[in-house]
């Protein structure tokens, strides 16, 4: 313990000078740029910013990535709660009570309350990262094909129950998100499906344009259609994070946390499930589930403070094992290794102090969310009382070049229309959008597990139903199911009387 300590105690001085300061909060500036600016990914960010790091020293080129990561995923919140479009993949829960209280005027209060949530998820992540890597990391050694393909399918069945009132909905929306997964090569041979000849299909659907015509395009369709006033906000909201929100919501904060950190230790999972399982256990544990997506503090405190606790349990593996816990997660992976940096088992024998490292850049990292989030909050919530005539043109601006510009593709932003047009018959049919989307998401998850474990058990089901986290997984979902089934027969019969 006092080993640790005094080795991030020197991890903290070697990133004190001033400049090195300066290049953490520029690069957590950039973060919560790209996270809010809707079709901009952490991976993405990532992606880039490895390209203009390349011929900086190693620590400081790895110090604006972690920043850039952990700035990117808690900026997706700002876009999320001020036009209910999540500017990362991982925001997309925070949107059903975020964008709620937003029109309700308190806007500057859920941004306070993400930019504690997400602050407090990051800390937790830390502790976890800095005191238990060894043991966290071999926990991940334990999940195999056949519990990847139970967590997919949980993931899927856990948004549908969550988003809208009737569960069977949801589920309806995420098995189409599934479909939609399958569309292009299958991963083993690269057979193509559901092509029909055309070549870009071939390729298969991409997350953001999809995320972005689902969230972002259907949403201005539905604001065209409504006409909605422009919303005021209130004059007295405050954008400091209450005191009053930290106590009253501390289990949520520590189980979020708990369940953020967990779901990114499991290699290949990512930030979205964390905030959706977070989502899920907070909404299971509040005695007012029914104030859940209308504006429940408690939901978006879960979903910020999980997504963001799950960065730095992402990077565990990274360290322990050479595994990415996430998208960004791999992209960092393969950058530490760009600058000489050997991630696996060995890593706490051959450079245990990098750990250490790694935490004290999650740390300047947290700092400059807390800077910016207190900061930036009251330009952004400035956003809302623009007239919705001027907002309209400029966010389809930012979808169609968010789009593009993930590959340079006219296809994707014809995908963004496509899956905006469905999205906006969806919606007005009472179909959640939320678990399409993270069917698209776990799709790929989903179906590679599954033939890769039936291929190792000569197409045997049982293992699915006796290993002992599969089996864990198989009874929660089959118990959702059931549950919210018999919960909706007797509304029903409630409603016949």
């Amino acid at each position: 313990m006092l080993d640790g300590l005094l080795a991030f105690g020197r991890s903290i001085a070697h990133f004190s000078a001033p400049s090195v300061i300066g290049l953490a909060l520029l690069a957590s500036l950039v973060g919560v740029v790209i996270g809010a600016l809707p079709g901009l990914t952490a991976t993405m960010g990532l992606a880039l910013m490895t390209t203009l790091t390349i011929k900086l020293p190693p620590d400081q080129a790895l110090l604006i990535l972690v920043c850039t990561y952990v700035g990117s995923i808690y900026g997706g919140s700002r876009s999320a709660i001020l036009l209910n479009i999540p500017g990362t993949p991982a925001s997309a829960a925070s949107c059903l009570d975020g964008h709620a209280l937003a029109r309700q005027g308190l806007a500057g209060r859920a941004m306070g309350i993400a930019t504690t949530g997400s602050v407090l998820g990051t800390l937790i992540g830390m502790l976890f990262l800095a005191g238990f890597t060894p043991l966290l990391g071999n926990l991940a050694l334990k999940f195999g094909a056949y519990e990847f393909f139970w967590l997919a399918l949980f993931g899927v069945i856990i948004a549908g129950t969550l988003t809208g009132d009737d569960p069977l909905k949801g589920w309806i929306a995420g098995i189409a998100g599934l479909f939609v997964a399958t569309i292009g090569q299958e991963p083993m041979y690269a057979h193509e499906r559901f092509a029909f000849g055309v070549r870009d299909l071939a390729g298969g659907i991409q997350l953001v344009p999809a995320l972005v015509g689902a969230f972002g395009f259907a949403e201005l369709l539905t604001a065209m259609r409504e006409r909605q006033a422009p919303v005021r906000v209130n004059p007295f909201d405050t954008v400091v994070p209450r005191l009053a929100d930290i106590v009253r919501h501390w289990r949520t904060i520590v189980r979020s946390g708990l369940i953020g950190t967990g779901v990114g230790i499991i290699p290949g999972v990512g930030e979205d499930v964390a905030a959706w399982s977070s989502y899920a256990a907070a909404k299971r544990a509040s005695k007012e589930p029914e104030t859940f997506g209308k504006g429940s503090i408690d939901g978006l405190m879960a979903a910020e403070t999980g997504d963001n606790a799950c960065v730095p349990g992402a990077v565990i593996p990274v360290l322990t094992l050479g595994i990415p816990g996430s998208a960004p997660a791999a992209v960092l992976l393969a950058a530490m290794i760009i600058h000489g940096v050997r991630p696996g088992p060995l890593i706490m024998v051959e450079n245990a102090q990098f750990v250490y490292d790694v935490v004290a850049m999650m740390l300047f990292a947290t700092l400059g969310i807390l800077l910016y989030g207190l900061m930036l909050t009251r330009l952004l919530v400035l956003v809302l009382r623009v007239p919705q005539h001027i907002i309209v043109p400029i966010i389809f601006v930012l979808c169609t070049v968010g789009s593009f510009a993930i590959a340079g593709r006219l296809f994707d932003v014809w995908v963004m229309l496509a899956f905006g047009a469905i999205g906006y018959v969806l919606r007005h049919w009472g179909y959640p959008m939320a678990p399409l989307v993270l069917g698209i998401v776990l799709g790929d998850l989903l179906e590679k597990n599954l033939r890769r474990a039936l291929v190792l058990s000569d197409g045997d089901l049982t293992p699915f139903f006796t290993r002992p986290i599969s089996a864990v997984f198989a009874a929660l979902i089959i118990g959702t199911i059931v549950w919210k089934l018999l919960r909706l027969q007797r509304r029903s019969v409630r409603l016949a009387a």
